[in-house]
């Protein structure tokens, strides 16, 4: 699979689990797992802030405007 993906030009960055051996990874791959927990949490919030339901998206439009529509009620919100 990861072949399969790579042929395309999509590469697949996971973290090293306990029986496999370690990968070589650019210095930029390394910080940005580093900052899943805080990237993730940016996006929980925003979800619970502007009431996003989550569903899967078939297509990759669907989530843009899924996405911009978040940040679109995020900003009409009032601030505390």
């Amino acid at each position: 699979m990861k072949l399969k993906l790579a042929d395309k030009g999509v590469i697949l960055i996971t973290g090293v689990k306990k029986n496999t051996k370690p990968k070589v990874m650019k210095l930029w791959d390394c910080l940005m797992l580093r900052k899943r927990f805080i990237i993730l949490t940016v996006f929980d919030q925003l979800k619970n802030i502007s009431q996003i339901k989550h569903f899967r998206h078939r297509s990759c439009t669907k989530f843009m405007i899924n996405l911009l529509v978040g940040f679109i009620v995020y900003s009409f919100q009032s601030k505390k």
